[in-house]
Parts: C-alpha cells; structure tokens; sequence
C-alpha cells in the first residue's frame, strides 16, 4: 500500500533524541530553545515560543490577545477543527466564513460580510499548504481594527511574495504533528515579531512562571520537550528539501493525471505552494461517485483520504451550539466536503509510485 502520509525519521533524528537522553534533561530547555533560535531565523520573525501542540499555539495566541466571552472570531469553516475550538477555549463565538473553490482558503469578500462590531479577530489557514490571500486579509484587518492570527498547520515552509507564511500576522501558529511538512511527533509553535505577545505566550505554557516557582498569571502546563525539539531541530534542517520533494511530485501528479472531471490543485501566481495535501475535486463527466473512487484505489494498493468530510459548521458538536447552513452560509465549504479527496505527495514517494499511481487512475478511468 502507498500510504497517504508518511513521517520520514533518520538518524538524524534518533541521534539528537538519544543524545537528550543520555544527557538527563528530557523536559524543556536548552534544545527548546534551540530549536525556537532556529525557527526564529526560518521564518524571518523576532520570536519563537514552542509549545506542545499546534492547537495550544491557537490557544494561547488568542489568549495573549484577551480574546473573550462576548467576542467573536472569523474563522474559514473548511479546515480542521482544532481553528474553530480554539475559538471556543475563550468563550469566544467563532464565526464561520467561506472559502475559495479553487484554494480552498479562505474568502475575503465572505470575511467582509461575516465582520460585526463584536470581531476582534480574523484566523486565516493556510490550507494544504497554499498560502491564503494574504494581502486582502491583512487590508481587511486594518480597515477593520481587527487582530489577523495565521493558521500555519499545513503550511511549513509555504511563501507569499517571496516571504515565508508565519510573518504576516500578529501571530503564526504552526503544528508539528507526525504527518506535517515537518514533525517532531506532537508540538507546535508561535512566531511573532510582538515582544508582548511572546512574553505572554511563553508565561501561559508554564504555568505564568515568570523565575523559579514565582507565578504572576495564571497559565498551563503546554511546555514542549527537549526530545521533541532535537527532533525538530534536525528536521528544520530537512524542511527544504522535504518541501522541494513534495512540489516535485505535485508537478508530476500534475502532468500525468489524464481524467476528465478530476479537478487537479489550483496554485495562484506569486505563492509557494508546498502541498501538504495534494487534493483533488471530484467533478461532473467524472465517471464514477467519490466513495467509488477510494474503493478503486485503495483496492489498488493507494492510500487517499477525505480531508475534510464535514465542513466545521456541519460537525455534530457545532450542530450541537446551534449553527446551520442559514445561519454559517458557507455553499462553497459544504460543498467542497462533498467532492474533495486527497492523494499521495509526501516527501517519501517514489518514482516508480509516482508512475503507479497515475497510471492505476489514467487506465481505469477514461
């Protein structure tokens, strides 16, 4: 089976970790720090704060905001969940905007109708690894007064105009879990070029501690370890050459996928696209139904997936807080879920699987 994800661990990684290790301090120190130093200078920002997760990065950047009960945040309702909960930890309203059919971002004339007096921020996902429309998102924020908080999940590495995606809001949320561009198992981090807010993030993740047992707010325990920062050290290393695999193969799928009906990943002028997902639309003249589709290929030995079968608004547990289809308006979400389905890119295919794949598809569907 070509499996749809696949984390690429070498020695690299297994040294750095046996080495935290053998040396005895296996919670956060000096390789977190490390590893934020190198983080710093990738993306080009002032800070970095590491964190366990990528939703703690979501978290606490909206917390270092004072995001609270009574406001709202704008949110693009086709993503993973982790964007929309984040917003909730706050007692906060999430408020769910469309995306565009073809990136599957965020829409920024959806934004303008979903903003009140009450919004106080804009979370914008670089999803599958496509920079949103960064420019119109950020005049936005400014017309509006509102704080712009970048979804990085998906999107380690990805550029707009030439600038790595981290930089553009008051704060990029990035996570490292196991299938990423890049991993270090579980963990995430926040980069921002506010001293303020990074002061703020880094007291949240241990428990307000501002010096040894000496607590000035309250905070949490969202610490990384060092055994995941020696893995992210090595793989920020890696980072580039993963990406440059991952857009390699895109271009291949690209060239070689013949189907009529199957809508390939639409990548706008001026952006780096780094393709955590390769995904694709199942479209009208495609001759057979999506879950037909999967069926055929996993029975060929090709891993695929839905990401994501439900937009967020649809979820039992939104349903649940009272959003519909009238009150969120997001056609183009419900309507992608219906229709998306992601195929293999990762960094570890081959070739020979590059081949195997789009010939499977070209030959059995014409």
């Amino acid at each position: 089976m070509i499996p749809i994800a696949k984390p690429i661990i070498g020695n690299d990684e297994i040294q750095a970790v046996a080495e935290v290790l053998k040396s005895g301090m296996l919670a956060q120190g000096k390789v977190v720090e490390e590893f934020e130093t190198a983080f710093v200078k990738y993306v080009g920002v002032k800070n970095a704060v590491a964190v366990g997760n990528g939703t703690i990065s979501l978290d606490i950047a909206l917390k270092s905001l004072g995001i609270k009960q009574g406001d709202e945040v704008i949110v693009p309702s086709f993503t993973f969940i982790s964007t929309a909960n984040a917003v909730l930890f706050q007692e906060a309203k999430p408020v769910f905007a469309d995306v565009d059919a073809r990136t599957f971002n965020i829409n920024p004339e959806d934004v303008v109708e979903k903003i009140t007096d009450k919004t106080k921020a804009i979370i914008a996902v670089h999803l599958f690894g496509h920079p949103f429309d960064v420019k119109e998102i950020q005049d936005i924020c400014e017309d509006y007064n509102v704080y712009l908080i970048e979804d990085c999940a998906q999107a380690h590495g990805a550029e707009y105009e030439g600038k790595k995606v981290g930089r553009f809001g008051v704060a990029g949320c990035f996570s490292f879990y196991a299938t990423k561009n890049m991993t270090t198992g579980e963990g995430g981090m926040i980069t921002t070029d506010s001293d303020e807010i990074a002061k703020v993030c880094g007291l949240l993740r241990s428990h307000g501690e501002n010096q040894k047992y000496y607590h000035t707010m309250l905070g949490y325990n969202y610490r990384m370890t060092d055994i995941q920062a020696a893995i992210g050290v090595a793989q920020l290393k890696k980072l580039g050459r993963f990406n440059e695999k991952r857009i390699r193969n895109a271009e291949y799928l690209n060239q070689h996928l013949k189907v009529s009906g199957l809508e390939l990943p639409h990548r706008k002028k001026g952006v780096k696209h780094v393709y955590h997902q390769y995904a694709v639309t199942i479209e009208e003249g495609f001759p057979m139904s999506r879950d037909e589709f999967m069926g055929y290929l996993k029975k060929e030995g090709i891993g695929c997936a839905i990401h994501y079968p439900l937009p967020i608004h649809k979820q039992p547990l939104y349903q649940r807080l009272g959003y519909t289809d009238e009150n969120a308006k997001c056609p183009v979400a419900t309507a992608l879920s219906d229709k998306i389905l992601s195929l293999p890119v990762h960094p570890a295919l081959t070739e020979k699987d590059l081949m195997y794949i789009t010939e499977t598809i070209n030959k059995q569907i014409k």
